[in-house]
This record gives structure tokens, C-alpha cells and sequence, in this order.
């Protein structure tokens, strides 16, 4: 099978859509000239999408799944980062806007510290069971749970 072989193929009301191997539509066609292309890495997961108009958008992922990057042909981006347990650590995008996570964790994996760059954070506590015991934030509220 070589790359952009048709595997499958409809019409539906006037409409050509196109398929992978995997089910994915590659290509879809209207009766009145537009079309949108599409591109899936080995995961399955779209990295191009293409249309008539000339719009355009691209993503990358991590190894785990995680949306890394994000472009169109606007001009807008947006880039993410993410901690080993596949929690969002940073965002920024061509806005100018971005916003920074940093996490803590015990043991079993649950989050213990948060905090954001808006200066919002909260803390946590659990039981050998794995129940939240206590919770503060940086707004005053705090909370102790008897479990």
C-alpha cells in the first residue's frame, strides 16, 4: 500500500469523502469545488488539515498524546508543556497571553501543590486511603475533612 492510495470512498449528496486504512477521513469534497485534506500521524491523531479556502492548521504531540503545538494560516499559534504525569505545566499563545502550572505530587500521584502564574495556587493533604483530608487555597478559603 503506498502513502495516498484510496482505501475507501463515498458519495454522499453530491459530497466525495475519502478514507485511510484506519477509518480516518483524508479528504472530503462538496458538488460545488470545496474540498478540505486531512493528515494523521502513526497514533491516529490529525497534524494537517488543508481547505480549498487556503486556510491551513497544523498540531504536533508528545509522545504521549499531548497537543505541543498548534499553528494556522493566520498567524495564530499556541505552544502547551506538560509534567511525566501528563498534566499541563505551561501555555502560551501568538496572542501574548500565557499562563505557567507547577504541580506537586505524593507518592500515589495525587496533586498536592498547585499554582498558577496569576499567583492563584492551593494546597492538599489525603489519607493513607487516599481521601482529602485538608485543602487551602490562596483566596483564604481552607477546608479539613474528617473522613
Amino acid at each position: 500500500m503506498t502513502k495516498g492510495q484510496i482505501l475507501n470512498h463515498d458519495f454522499n449528496e453530491g459530497s466525495l469523502r475519502l478514507y485511510d486504512v484506519n477509518g480516518k477521513q483524508t479528504y472530503y469534497e462538496e458538488s460545488n469545488g470545496y474540498w478540505c485534506k486531512h493528515e494523521y500521524d502513526t497514533n491516529g491523531k490529525e497534524i494537517y488539515c488543508e481547505t480549498s479556502t487556503g486556510y491551513w492548521w497544523k498540531r504536533e504531540y508528545d509522545t504521549n498524546g499531548n497537543e505541543t503545538y498548534f499553528e494556522n494560516s493566520d498567524g495564530y499559534w499556541r505552544k502547551f508543556e506538560y509534567d511525566t504525569n501528563g498534566k499541563q505545566t505551561y501555555y502560551e499563545n501568538s496572542g501574548g497571553y500565557w499562563h505557567k502550572y507547577e504541580y506537586e505530587y505524593d507518592t500515589n500521584g495525587k496533586v498536592i501543590y498547585f499554582e498558577d502564574s496569576t499567583g492563584y495556587w492551593y494546597k492538599r493533604d489525603y489519607d493513607t486511603n487516599g481521601n482529602e483530608t485538608y485543602y487551602e487555597n490562596s483566596q483564604g478559603f481552607v477546608r479539613h475533612s474528617i473522613c
